[in-house]
């Protein structure tokens, strides 16, 4: 098969809307999963009785099994029990939900990270706990695990082709869509490869370059 330049213009349009819904996931579902794992990080030093073990079962059992099934189980079994949604919004919340377990072992890393004398600290000032953990604790956690934050934010960009298993139209749906409508695959297969890359590229170097800045000194 020979590349087409005609064909290939004719469908940037198209693959670049499945682009624009590739990243609309891609950031609201890493908004979700930063802030659910922040609180399941959160919550687990905490130690709350129950709370704490259930938390720690879920985290545990979102990574221990794989995204497509995850999906295949909110998009195909859950409306038999009452709980439907439409598939871009079960996708984002399927990807969102499976990436915040992994960025709650993250953070747990970075408040971990936090000295214990900072801890002793608060406590000698009778700092109420909300203080400690906004103004102390936090700040300082964050800081050290934003670069492996991001890259889980490019693992999701491309993670986000999995949900074209549930109809979520995204790039990689598109490319599919335009290929066995046109009996070609080769200009739309290569141009979403491309535009995957356009987009993780400059993002992997931008992590790599906070990566630099937080950095511990030594």
């Amino acid at each position: 098969m020979i590349w087409d330049n005609a064909f290939a213009i004719s469908i940037l349009p198209i693959l670049l809307q499945g682009l624009w819904t590739t990243v609309h996931i891609t950031v609201v579902g890493t908004l979700l999963a930063a802030g659910l794992g922040l609180v399941f990080a959160v919550l687990r030093r905490l130690a709350i009785p129950v709370l704490s073990k259930v938390i720690a079962f879920l985290v545990v059992f979102v990574r221990g099994t794989p995204l497509l099934v995850q999906a295949y189980v909110a998009f195909f079994v859950l409306p038999s029990y009452g709980i439907s949604f439409d598939a871009l919004t079960t996708g984002i919340v399927v990807i969102g939900v499976n990436y915040s377990a992994y960025m709650a072992e993250v953070y747990r890393s970075g408040i971990q990270g936090v000295s214990k004398g900072q801890w002793e600290a608060a406590t000698a000032l009778s700092l109420p706990g909300t203080r400690t953990w906004g103004r102390i604790v936090l700040p300082q956690a964050i800081r050290t695990v934003v670069p492996m934050l991001g890259n889980y934010l490019i693992q999701m960009f491309k993670d986000s082709a999995v949900l074209s298993a549930i109809t979520v139209v995204e790039l990689m749906a598109t490319a599919q869509a335009i290929g066995s409508s046109n009996f070609r695959y080769l200009e739309p297969l290569t141009l979403a490869a491309l535009l995957f890359l356009a987009v993780s590229y400059p993002a992997s170097r931008l992590v790599n370059r906070l990566e630099r800045r937080y950095a511990p000194q030594h």
